[in-house]
């Protein structure tokens, strides 16, 4: 079907037509007919770049153009969810009778933005969306359109629940509104569409056709049974098949089971990629080389990231932070880096095709066992959705590398059926937080409403009732016995406290825990090192790194120097190396001295000062709510301290936007120590001192006036 012939407004098909839209491919045509545009409720079941942002266009085009309510667009990560909010910004210039505003939020789970009433599309993150809905937000009620991205996730030990909560409920929303659920190639899609209350459209078609296939011993044997030779070297499998891709035209994505292994892949490849490289292609990568260096500290990690992008590879993992990560997904896409190896979060993140995708290993670490587990199918097939290149490529491939076992390689992962998603609601913690979030939202609900509620999710479709009600049981003891809700009668209602733990957006157990730990807390002293320790020591807290051998005597140390500030007595082996890290970062350790000492880089540093600065502030508000008025400013002290990487001393100096660790700490050197001191100086002085100028001088002085 071509794009002229939809039933949609005349500037919406010139807008589609302007941006290169002019057939339909065959999922989209599956959609359309399956009553997308006529607000029927759709599960899209196919492969990776077969189009489906454009059906989730055509269905906010065609609702926009018929209804007042609002659109809601959901995403399980906050990269894709800023990739997609640029493509669907483009929306504004479609003329549907009034304008069209897209907003976007990702973040704060606590505050809930006025201006997002405004918006008629909303591009948010499941956790968002959770969190709007516990707030009792009243426009939720306003929603005509929600489509769910990577829906295949409710499967997902960790995301999965929240994701489930939230279909539920709005599919349980008085307006019923279309629902659009877009997915990777299930199993189970028919299961999950019945419970969706979908049509389903299952389609296996791709723009660039993909050939599986097994290296075993320098020969790949494909999957339609084709076979070819990969010339070997000392560089080994992984890499001589990436390089092969390389000297034929295409560019290569490595999958590696660990960091450490991709980052070695990349440094094996580097100089048979750079015999390839053309010298226009080479000057543009220098370019990107001194950007790393000039935008970051020289750590190992980004003097190796550098030296490697020189020669047109490069490693790509949760060790790197935004910047590094960005500007190597920028080269990948306009094709100047021709090999990235990179871990598999790459896989369920950002859009980055290659021609050819090499599994180099199928096995992963596994934390709940302790020991490496083949990966599932559907992993597997999440990996293989990433080769071929819709614009550059004719074909994809993605070829795993076996050991002596390619017949079962073959017969299990390309051959095999991806596992059927199976729904983790049921699981304690999920339980638990999940029925506070219900009660708080239905004060007086009874308990077999609570059952009622649980047997419409997945999870109660894939459970025994007996089973789910015993679950719901347990739940409900465990939440009485820790005060976060009170029965009354038949009827149970949410404490303040447990309100309080639902806006808050934490597990139950982690605000008893926090609860508990403050009641206890003498007064009269500075508790940094023990709020601290009870940050890193709780479930939530986040990238979670292990003591080595060598650290024992650092943190032995540590908690001596700061012994008097701890909540209960604690020896290093209730420490972890991030506890370690987060309080060298408060006392101002670069991120060179992070790496080299703890072996923490600059983007594990990131996310944890990022959670740790959202548990403080939980640990903040459950202090005002047991009345310990007396935390409160050390608190709040504590969570800028953590946002900046800063000591005490310069907590006034980045009040001041424009100044942050770095300024501040040679200001304070200059002995400027506080807004009076920043005050006083004239503007010629302060543009005198390193790292300042005359530019930001004066940027500077405009901040302090707002501030003061």
């Amino acid at each position: 079907m071509k794009i002229e012939q939809l039933d949609l407004p005349k500037s919406a098909i010139e807008f589609l037509q302007s941006q290169g839209f002019e057939k339909l491919y065959p999922p989209q045509d599956d959609s359309v007919k399956s009553g997308l545009l006529d607000g029927k409720s759709i599960l899209v079941s196919a492969p990776t770049a077969s189009g489906k942002t454009l059906i989730a266009m055509l269905a906010m085009i065609s609702y926009l153009s018929k209804n007042d309510g609002k659109v809601i667009y959901l995403s399980p990560l906050r990269a894709l969810a800023a990739e997609k909010f640029s493509e669907f910004k483009k929306l504004e210039k479609v003329s549907l009778g009034g304008k069209i505003k897209v907003g976007i939020s990702t973040g704060d789970f606590e505050n809930i933005e006025k201006n997002l009433e405004k918006s008629d599309v909303l591009i948010l993150t499941n956790e968002k969306m959770d969190s709007i809905i516990r707030h009792g937000v009243e426009w939720v009620e306003e929603i005509g359109l929600v489509i769910s991205d990577e829906v295949h996730l409710i499967g997902d030990e960790s995301r999965g629940p929240t994701l489930e909560m939230i279909l539920t409920q709005l599919k349980l929303l008085n307006t019923k509104p279309q629902l659009v659920g877009l997915s990777a190639t299930i199993t189970n899609s028919d299961e999950i569409a019945d419970w969706l209350n979908c049509k389903l459209v299952k389609n296996d078609w791709r723009p660039v056709p993909l050939s599986e296939g097994v290296c075993d011993g320098g020969k790949v044997t494909m999957s339609d049974g084709k076979t070819f030779e990969v010339e070997r070297s000392l560089r080994g499998t992984p890499i001589d098949l990436g390089v092969q891709s390389v000297q034929q035209g295409g560019q290569s994505l490595v999958f590696a089971e660990t960091r450490a292994r991709s980052k070695s892949l990349a440094t094996k490849a580097a100089d048979a990629i750079f015999q390839i490289l053309k010298k226009n292609e080479l000057t543009e990568l220098e370019k990107t080389s001194k950007k790393i260096l000039s935008e970051n500290e020289h750590t190992e990690l980004v003097k190796t990231l550098a030296l490697l992008v020189k020669k047109g590879v490069a490693f790509h993992h949760a060790g790197l932070n935004q910047k590094c990560r960005e500007i190597i997904e920028a080269e990948f896409r306009k094709g100047t880096i021709k090999l990235l190896s990179s871990t598999p979060t790459l896989a369920a993140g950002v859009n980055l095709p290659a021609r050819r995708v090499v599994i180099s290993n199928i096995n992963r670490y596994n934390a709940k066992v302790g020991a490496n587990r083949p990966i599932s199918i559907l992993e597997y097939k999440q990996l293989c959705g990433r080769a071929g290149r819709p614009q550059y490529d004719d074909y994809g491939e993605s070829i795993i590398v076996g050991n002596g076992n390619a017949e079962d390689l073959i017969e299990y992962y390309i051959n095999g059926e991806p596992e059927p998603i199976v729904s983790k609601i049921t699981d304690d913690k999920s339980l638990r937080t999940h029925i506070l979030s219900v009660i708080v939202t239905h004060p007086g609900i009874k308990k077999e409403e609570i059952l009622e509620f649980f047997l419409q999710t997945l999870g109660g479709l894939q459970s025994r009732k007996p089973t789910l009600k015993f679950a719901i049981d347990i739940s409900l003891r465990f939440l009485s016995s820790k005060y976060l809700i009170i029965k009354k009668g038949e009827r149970y209602a949410a404490t303040e406290f447990g309100k309080k733990t639902s806006m808050l957006y934490i597990d139950p157990l982690t605000a008893t825990y926090f609860r508990d730990a403050i009641e206890n807390v003498s007064k009269e002293r500075n508790h940094t090192f023990g709020f601290l320790h009870l940050i890193s020591n709780c479930d939530e807290f986040f990238p979670k790194f292990s003591l080595r051998q060598k650290d024992y005597e650092s943190a032995s140390l540590m908690i001596e120097n700061n012994s008097s500030e701890l909540l209960e007595p604690i020896s290093e082996y209730d420490c972890s190396r991030s506890l370690l890290a987060l309080q060298s970062w408060i006392t101002e350790s670069s991120e060179l001295s992070l790496s080299d000492n703890l072996g923490i880089e600059s983007g594990d540093m990131h996310r944890m000062a990022e959670n740790a600065n959202w548990l403080t502030y939980c640990l903040r508000e459950i202090s005002k709510h047991v009345e310990r008025a007396d935390l409160l400013d050390e608190l709040a002290d504590l969570r800028t301290r953590i946002v900046y990487g800063i000591r005490r001393e310069l907590l006034d100096l980045v009040r001041v936007k424009g100044i942050g660790r770095v300024r501040a700490r040679i200001l304070y050197k200059h002995g400027i120590k506080n807004l009076d001191d920043l005050a006083k100086i004239p503007v010629n002085k302060l543009a005198e001192i390193d790292k300042i100028g005359s530019t930001i001088a004066d940027n500077i002085k405009a901040e302090l006036r707002k501030v003061r």
